[in-house]
């Protein structure tokens, strides 16, 4: 079974592939055929995954999910949020991002964060949202070469490395984005049945997000709503 994750960064098609393991295939925007920019002009990160799904499921036909992903920091009032692909300006540098970012906190001891991830899936024309939380910490320098974004200045709870020090196996026990996938996986399940036998691990679950491993009952998506 395939299903179009509505992005064109392989980063992000690799990490949700990794944490959904062999049981779906996920395919991006340029293995789907389609050439598309996809526009985030919204105020909340539910509203810029629906924009992206909608977008693609009008345009293929096909049912498909989008992410939208963003780092808030505590210090900072929850900044840069919805805006953290952006933050530095619409050249979407992580390095500038980064660099930003570092000099507002300077040295304030309140380093505070989480990412928040929320999955928007258009099934047959029906939207459910799944949302997963990782919080931490951030680093006063960046530390490590692996993962993109701001992984390397993102320590997760339960850990003292940064993400850019973890494997993509390591970091999946603790990713925002692999929670959400876990609750999409679950739901694909209910819909289409399609075996588990091949299942990974779920993340620990942090807040109000439960665990989807076998013999739990998997966490509810955040909403359900038709298309407009």
């Amino acid at each position: 079974m395939k299903i179009i994750f509505a992005t064109n960064n392989q980063h992000k098609v690799e990490e949700i592939q990794a944490a959904i393991g062999g049981q779906l295939e996920v395919i991006g925007l340029s293995q789907a055929g389609v050439d598309i920019d996809i526009p985030e002009p919204h105020d909340t990160l539910e509203a810029n995954a629906s924009e992206k799904s909608f977008t693609i499921y009008r345009l293929t036909g096909h049912s498909c999910f989008s992410e939208d992903t963003g780092l808030e920091v505590d210090a900072l009032d929850g900044e840069h949020g919805v805006k953290s692909a952006r933050y530095a300006g619409e050249g979407r540098s992580f390095e500038k991002n980064i660099e930003k970012l570092l000099e507002k906190l300077g040295d304030n001891p309140d380093r505070k964060a989480r990412f928040r991830t929320v999955i928007s899936l258009v099934w047959e024309g029906k939207e459910t949202l799944f949302e997963g939380v990782c919080p931490g910490r951030i680093l006063t320098r960046p530390e490590g070469e692996g993962g993109f974004g701001y992984d390397p200045i993102f320590v997760p709870d339960g850990d003292t490395r940064s993400f850019a020090r973890m494997t993509l196996e390591e970091k999946n026990r603790y990713s925002h984005r692999r929670k959400a996938a876990d609750q999409l996986l679950t739901y694909l399940r209910q819909l289409s049945g399609f075996a588990s036998s091949s299942a990974t691990q779920p993340a620990p679950s942090s807040g109000s997000l439960p665990s989807t491993s076998s013999g739990t009952q998997p966490a509810p998506p955040i909403s359900q709503h038709p298309e407009n």
